[in-house]
């Protein structure tokens, strides 16, 4: 029996800008509107206005796109056959003379013109370059952002040379004197990292170690540092780089205010080398990160923290490790809201990387300092730490993560990570902040365990002490959970409501009446 395989058209939309060079005929250009593909002109385009957009697709990841010349913007098919002959050759012609460094390909697509002539459009397919930021005649380089065309700054430009390796800021010389300038023991760390991976260097001082790993060079006798290594290793990499920064923020609430309503309750800025900015962050965050406990239908409680720790310092290092430094004075924002974590970093996606293919696409944007932090045991050097992040995301059944590129108004970048929580189904009262409700002296003598106990009763209403006893499980005894819970009641944290039996699970602990109503404010 002959076996059929049956294949199906792709709707236009899901066409690549190669699939449609490839297949593009006078069917397919009524079904085509203008969008992230596709640009449609008048065939008396100006030759200055063609060169831009030139430009714009050479600019524009992940695959440039295409430029169709004898369609007005409103979709009418004008055509090219009314072009005079030399005005038609110097279209066909006009990459070269417009934007040379440009990588177009064309070819004419017969059509039949709005006047009922038979006439033709003209199609360039535009290829992106990875490897430059690619100019018009005029020396002026666009990109497109959304819909729409931008002109680069000279700043923007230097900063998309920096993303395409042109110019390659990690081995820039810094003014730092070395070693006077740096810190020893990261200095010491990273040199033990190397010499365990790479064995013929045993026998290298710190300085050959350096140079050998590419963080600086030698200028007769003296070692000149770059600019991976002080952002590595100086002790102040700020007087250089003054966004190496990292400011946290606690937000009260699912959403950022302003004004009369700014709603950021705690902020704590951190600055310096690479690891101990790392070592910063992390001790913030998981010392704001929340655990939360379920009964299971087995009868045994799981305590699980609010996000998985594999999920929030990966994305803490990309942040920190694939961030745009030619953007010297932006910060990375760590911003905790109730209902989510957010991690933004200056500059946008390295080159060929997209939130489509950024489970699979390696492409670090700085090589040199993610190797040196490699050496240090802070980072991995294959394309799994974002699937990482997805993957204990989803043990947890928590949402995958989200990737994306804002643009600001000036063309600007950042991208911008998310990890949700379960705020809906978890109801939050006791966390690192409680001294607004409960008192500064108070909260700053709750113990864990007592955390524990309140944002259990906060979640589920109530407990026992059995209950107790299987969720604290360093309880010793039954009797040290009942203790735990009159302590908590003596403190005025909790009321008890007696079923006058001992040890009868109808009796049971609650929230106060005057925090219920806090609480139930806050949720």
């Amino acid at each position: 029996m002959e076996q059929l395989t049956l294949t199906f058209p792709k709707h236009s939309a899901m066409l690549s800008p190669d699939e449609i060079y490839e297949g593009i005929d006078s069917e397919m250009l009524t079904s085509l509107s203008e969008d992230r593909r596709i640009e449609r002109k008048p065939p008396g385009i100006h030759d200055l206005s063609l060169g831009e957009y030139f430009s714009m697709w050479s600019n524009t990841v992940p695959d440039g796109g295409l430029i169709v010349v004898g369609i007005e913007d409103g979709g009418k098919i004008s055509g090219c056959h009314k072009l005079p002959t030399k005005k038609l050759n110097e279209l066909e012609k006009a990459p070269r003379r417009l934007c040379p460094e440009a990588r177009v390909e064309s070819k004419r697509v017969e059509v039949v013109a709005e006047d009922g002539e038979p006439s033709f459009v003209v199609v360039f397919r535009v290829q992106y370059r990875e490897d430059r930021v690619v100019r018009n005649q005029a020396d002026r380089a666009f990109v497109r952002y959304g819909d729409e065309k931008h002109t680069l700054s000279e700043p923007e430009i230097h900063e998309l040379e920096i993303d395409k390796r042109q110019v390659d800021i990690e081995k820039e010389s810094v003014p730092l004197t070395y070693p006077d300038d740096f810190d020893r023991e990261l200095i010491r760390k990273f040199v033990e990292g190397v010499k365990k991976v790479h064995q013929p260097l045993q026998t290298y001082t710190d300085v050959e170690v350096l140079t050998q790993r590419r963080l600086g060079t030698m200028v007769g006798s003296t070692f000149r540092p770059d600019t991976a290594c002080a952002l590595a290793f100086a002790s102040d990499p700020i007087g250089l780089f003054p966004g190496c920064q990292i400011r946290f923020l606690r937000i009260d609430g699912e959403t950022e205010q302003s004004g009369a309503n700014y709603n950021v309750i705690k902020t704590v800025p951190m600055e310096g080398p690479l690891p101990r900015l790392l070592e910063q962050a992390a001790g913030i965050l998981s010392g704001q990160l929340r655990d939360f406990t379920r009964l299971a239908d087995d009868g045994v409680f799981y305590s699980a923290p609010e996000y998985p720790e594999a999920a929030w310092y990966e994305a803490l290092v990309n942040a920190c490790v694939h961030r745009s430094y030619g953007l010297r004075n932006m910060n990375i924002f760590i911003k905790m809201f109730d209902d989510k974590l957010v991690i933004e970093s200056p500059g946008g996606f390295p080159p060929l990387v997209t939130p489509d293919n950024i489970y699979s696409m390696h492409h670090p944007r700085n090589p040199t300092l993610m190797r040196a932090m490699f050496y240090m045991g802070l980072v991995k050097e294959h394309a799994e730490g974002t699937k990482r992040m997805r993957d204990s995301m989803q043990h947890m059944k928590l949402p995958s993560p989200t990737f994306e590129q804002i643009q600001s108004g000036m063309g600007g970048a950042m991208v911008r990570v998310t990890l949700r929580n379960h705020i809906k189904q978890r109801k939050v009262w006791v966390d690192s902040d409680v001294s607004g409700l409960l008192g500064e002296a108070l909260a700053r003598n709750l113990s864990l365990e007592e955390k524990r106990v309140l944002n259990f009763v906060a979640e589920h209403g109530k407990i026992n002490v059995t209950q107790c006893h299987r969720l604290i499980p360093s309880l010793p005894k039954w009797h040290s959970a009942k203790k735990l819970l009159v302590k908590l009641a003596e403190k005025g944290m909790l009321k008890p409501v007696h079923s006058g039996v001992l040890r009868d699970n109808r009796s049971h602990f609650v929230l106060p009446d005057a925090f219920r109503k806090i609480d139930e404010k806050k949720t």
